[in-house]
């Protein structure tokens, strides 16, 4: 589909299709999205949880305001972001990127510098966790986007618990659930796919600066 066939075709999926699972090839598709998906600094400061275990998703059911999408779906994306950030952090992702773009590490010293004088010890590092949730929300719209392209309904989801779901997934100590994904297809059942989409016109949403 086109971008704009996409977007209209997409909409909060209230009800999946139990019986149909995501190709491998597909999820393939969009793990890497995920990955390549743009990030302030660059940083990527997430882990991304996969759950296809149909207990672990079940068990997660009573964390989710009783949402059955999270269970239904094929695949249940749980997003998560760090809680703070590190000079071992920045330290690592520079020497990444030194690697793969075949330049010194001393050569990023000053990018290196700017990032931890923001991230440590500037006015971003009060409101760390908030930052690097932001970051994760960037990825999640490129997820949903891509997913859209591949005809795979979605649904955004911040009616979790998260600290229930950093207990059940083990999640690393040093990341927080921001928000989870359910990946799947559309029950004939769920009356929402066939309503009308409401958005604010583009005289409302817009302010043209000329």
């Amino acid at each position: 589909m086109d971008l704009m066939k996409s977007l209209t075709w997409r909409y909060a999926t209230k009800a999946f299709d139990p019986e149909r699972k995501i190709s491998e090839t597909d999820i393939n598709t969009l793990r890497e999205v995920m990955r390549l998906a743009p990030s302030s600094f660059g940083l990527q400061p997430w882990k991304i949880y996969m759950v296809t275990n149909q207990q672990v998703k079940e068990s997660l059911v009573v964390h989710s305001w009783n949402q059955r999408q999270v269970v239904d779906c094929s695949h249940l994306v749980v997003l998560t972001s760090l809680k703070s950030m590190t000079a071992e952090y920045i330290q690592n992702f520079i020497k990444l990127l030194a690697s793969e773009r075949g330049v010194s590490a001393e050569s990023l010293a000053p990018y290196q510098g700017m990032m931890e004088g923001a991230l440590l010890g500037g006015g971003m590092a009060k409101d760390l966790g908030a930052w690097t949730a932001r970051q994760a929300y960037i990825l999640m719209g490129f997820l949903m986007m891509a997913a859209a392209e591949l005809e795979i309904d979605s649904c955004p989801m911040e009616g979790i618990i998260p600290a229930e779901f950093d207990r059940i997934l083990g999640v690393d100590d040093a990341y927080a659930t921001v928000a989870a994904v359910p990946l799947g297809y559309r029950s004939q059942d769920d009356k929402y796919a066939t309503a009308q989409k409401v958005r604010f016109s583009a005289e409302q949403v817009f302010v043209d600066i000329v």
